[in-house]
């Protein structure tokens, strides 16, 4: 049985030791000539130190080859690659005399030419250099390039009698050298002045009332960073301040020399300049002083169209605003000053206008609007035309799916979706959904091998905080993005587990202060689980079945006469199985109550197994209310170097209990308290998760997340609900394991889905590229679960204290992606490189080759 594994193993070695054989006989110097040299490596140095700042080094123009892992990958497919394949194929065309003659009339002519244009002879040359990458030479022209961006960078740091050079410093390998770039600084300059000219009085009087957030200070050394800066501070700031036409070419500085200053101590004289407003006319340029402008009047065109003429539109005065419609206004006018940050009266804030787009593009019932700013005959106010297009009322969405697993040979999934926009009239959105599932299940031995799951949802969504009695406005302004979601949804499993059915409510309210931060609250959220065909539980989870019958298998037992029912009756005597549920319900009770004698480790194991099955099949009705916080510094999609963090707190079941003090609610024989006969889950659950990207270079980052979380049952429970545990493994958590095979903690008795109420995850990830759209990585994922406060006595599977951290599995291994830019796929191979569940002798490299490793898919990175 052993065999296929070990060739397989020994398959992977031969595999390995060729590719690395291949790599390694590449010549890097094939396209190097005699009087060339290849560059190594780039260094450069200010004041005799060796900067390490990537943006400095990305100045240099030409870089040395990339690598991959310290292999210059690129280099040498390129080198792979014939350098002429047109002459090569010609010359050996040609070598013989008739051999053109016998291909052409063997194929043809045509064939023959297009023989010289295949992928064998022409093509994999072109694949590969174009996935590859020529060697680079040193070129001084290049060079010289490098060493004035040198200068020109430190000349706007302030040091302006900057020098630079290099050398050429060759290896001690054949026809390689690096280069050091070598900048002397001198005496950087110091602003030692500041004075201001600026013409227009309105200006003025602004920038006064702020200058002390300038970036530009005296005894400040020279930087022309803060000079952009102040120009972009400046901008922002009198354009939020009523001077809506603000140009930032307006904006100079004049920069002296102070002659009085010593060579030693270089001092500079700063003046602002703001110039008057430019107007380009149709014959000339003219100029006028800038104002505060405020709003005069503000219109709102809703359904507006393009061509629409508003001579024939109807209209209505709303706080303040003017809303123009056709026919009827299909929109409460409320909603729609709601969404407007612009005021009559109020100065003109450019941040109002972008948070009016904002708010109305999140309405999801209009078009992106366009918003219109014209000046008055005044010249010192404004009106605003906001016109507003709608999008469909309705729109239909429908998705088809198929899809395999270890649970389904095949399984065909449709879902559809109806939303409806506008739906009370305060730009509300109603979503309607369906979803279904239907195919063959793996498992032969189950009585029917057709499964199906079906669901339905439907979702309401308020565009601002609804709360009876309360007004939210001031706690949370509408430009925070406010909503309201009231949803409920219902799902119904056939043939899959233990047959669950499902029924789900939630409101929920969403708010975000910035595109950083984010809150969520569900102030209460319903869930009841219904397990339709619990005496199947025995069939579904094979391992705890297993782990009872190995138990009953003994002879103790298989000779009892009280036990004998609960056999098949067509077993062989050296293989009982028990029944399923008679037998299994019964050896359980009859272990448990003493009807039959057992040792202790016996009816230890049995009991342990019967509070898993209890657990696991008991109908779970969850009140919980939940608050989670996000927050990040990501400023775009390409941005490397980020943190996001996320805090998560959830109660559940305190409602209940205090209603219990109220109205007299039924208890079971475990003296838990009844709601529609069923045990409510009482317990608080908290999460913490931050994950932290650093961009070291050249597409390189290194990406590290940590996760705790643990839930606590108290009061009507003494364990946390399955569908609110945690698990361990899978392709986003510890890649050595499969999902639900790891932990909890030490504990080696692997169940179907491993479970427990207390989590540490942490991984660290490496990621870089190959060639073209294919990248690399290299992984370290530490953690497991464990039980805690609950009524799981396995000392294996309990966190108590600082000596369970020494049951936090480690698994590392080695991944490959494809970016297909709007997803990647990815491939990770996990090796278990520390096994709590091994004997402490065997936990360390158990098994770590290849043929044990554990192949992990997923869509987009783990995080």
């Amino acid at each position: 049985m052993n065999t296929p594994f070990h060739l397989k193993g020994y398959a992977a070695k031969i595999g390995i030791f060729l590719l690395i054989a291949v790599l390694t006989s590449c010549n890097a110097l094939k396209r190097v000539e005699e009087d060339e040299l290849l560059l190594t490596r780039n260094s450069i140095i200010t004041d005799g130190e060796k900067v390490v700042d990537d943006d400095i080094n990305s100045l240099i123009v030409q870089k040395p080859n990339t690598r991959v892992l310290g292999y210059p990958l690129r280099l040498n497919l390129y080198n792979l690659a014939k350098k002429d394949p047109d002459s090569l194929y010609q010359a050996w065309l040609y070598k013989k005399p008739k051999r053109e003659e016998r291909l052409a009339s063997f194929l043809s002519q045509k064939q023959v030419e297009a023989l010289g244009e295949s992928f064998l002879v022409k093509g994999y040359s072109e694949w590969l250099k174009k996935i590859g990458e020529e060697p680079v030479i040193i070129d001084t022209s290049r060079t010289r390039k490098t060493l004035q961006r040198l200068s020109a960078f430190y000349g706007n740091k302030g040091y302006f009698n900057n020098s630079t050079t290099f050398n050429v410093v060759k290896d001690k390998r054949k026809q390689r050298a690096g280069i050091d770039y070598i900048v002397t600084l001198g005496k950087p300059y110091i602003i030692d002045s500041l004075s201001k000219n600026i013409v227009s009085p309105a200006i003025d009087s602004i920038y006064d009332l702020n200058k002390i957030s300038s970036f530009i200070k005296e005894k400040k050394q020279f930087d022309l960073t803060d000079f952009n800066n102040e120009r972009q501070r400046l901008t922002e700031l009198f354009r939020n301040t009523g001077v809506y036409n603000f140009q930032e070419s307006s904006i100079t500085y004049n920069i002296l020399w102070d002659t009085t200053s010593v060579a030693n101590d270089p001092d500079l004289n700063v003046e602002l300049n703001i110039e008057n407003l430019r107007k380009r006319g149709d014959s000339a340029v003219t100029t006028s002083e800038y104002k505060v402008f405020s709003f005069e009047k503000i219109n709102i065109y809703a359904d507006y169209n393009f061509g629409d003429d508003p001579s024939e539109l109807q209209s209505l005065e709303f706080e303040n605003y003017t809303i123009f419609f056709k026919d009827r206004l299909r929109y409460k006018p409320k909603a729609l000053t709601n969404a407007i940050f612009l005021q009559k009266d109020s100065v003109y804030r450019d941040l109002d206008r972008l948070r009016t787009y904002r708010q109305i593009t999140n309405l999801n019932t209009f078009k992106y609007p366009n918003i219109q700013i014209i000046e008055d005959s005044t010249e010192t106010k404004l009106i605003s035309n906001i016109y507003l297009t709608a999008r469909s009322k309705y729109s239909l969405g429908l998705n088809l799916d198929v899809t395999h697993s270890n649970i389904q040979r095949l399984g065909i999934g449709f879902s559809t979706s109806l939303i409806t926009r506008n739906v009370f009239g305060g730009a509300e959105t109603l979503s309607l959904s369906a979803r279904g599932t239907f195919g063959l299940l793996s498992d032969t031995n189950l009585p029917e091998d057709f499964f199906s799951e079906i669901g339905a949802d439907i979702n309401l969504t308020f565009p601002r905080l609804w709360f009876p009695f309360f007004n939210t406005k001031k706690l949370v302004p509408y430009y925070m993005i406010p909503q309201t979601r009231i949803s409920a949804g219902t799902s119904f499993q056939k043939n899959i587990g233990l047959d669950k059915q499902t029924l789900n409510t939630i409101l929920g309210y969403n708010w975000s202060p910035d595109t950083f931060r984010n809150n969520n609250i569900e102030l209460l959220n319903i869930l009841y689980v219904r397990n339709v065909n619990r005496d199947r539980f025995f069939n579904v989870y094979g391992s705890s079945y297993k782990q009872l019958n190995d138990i009953a298998s003994a002879d103790i037992y298989t000779g009892d006469p009280l036990l004998i029912d609960f056999y098949e009756p067509d077993n062989e005597p050296d293989d009982p199985e028990l029944a399923i549920p008679i037998g299994t319900s019964g050896f359980t009770d009859a272990i448990l109550d003493g009807t039959v004698t057992s040792s202790t480790d016996d009816f230890i194991e049995v009991s342990r197994i019967e509070e898993r099955r209890q657990r696991l099949t008991e109908n779970n009705l969850i009140f919980s209310s939940n608050y989670t916080f996000t927050k990040n510094n990501k400023s775009g999609i390409n941005d490397n170097s980020f943190y996001q963090f996320r805090i998560n707190l959830e109660s559940a079941g305190n409602l209940l209990s205090a209603l219990s003090y109220v109205f007299p609610f039924n208890e079971n024989d475990n003296n838990s308290l009844l709601v529609f006969g069923v045990p409510y889950s009482q317990y608080v659950k908290t999460e913490f998760d931050f994950i932290k990207h650093w961009d070291l270079k050249s597409s390189n980052v290194l990406a590290f997340r940590s996760f705790i979380g643990v839930a606590v049952p108290y009061g009507n429970s003494e364990s946390v609900p399955f569908v609110r545990s945690y698990f361990g493994g899978g392709s986003n958590d510890n890649r050595a394991w499969f999902p639900y095979s790891l932990g909890p903690g030490s504990s080696s008795d692997i169940n179907d889905f491993n479970e427990a109420n207390l989590k540490l995850a942490f991984n660290l990830e490496y990621r870089f590229p190959i060639v073209g759209n294919f990248k690399g990585a290299l992984f370290a994922d530490a953690g497991n679960i464990w039980n805690v406060w609950d009524n799981v006595d396995d000392p294996a599977k309990t966190f108590s204290g600082f000596n369970s951290l020494g049951d936090i599995a480690l698994g590392t291994g080695l991944g490959l992606r494809y970016d297909f830019t709007y997803f990647v796929f990815r491939v990770d191979a996990g090796f278990k490189t520390y096994n709590p569940a091994e004997v402490p002798s065997k936990r360390w490299f158990r098994d770590y080759n290849f043929g044990n490793a554990v192949i992990q898919i997923g869509i987009n990175y783990p995080f």
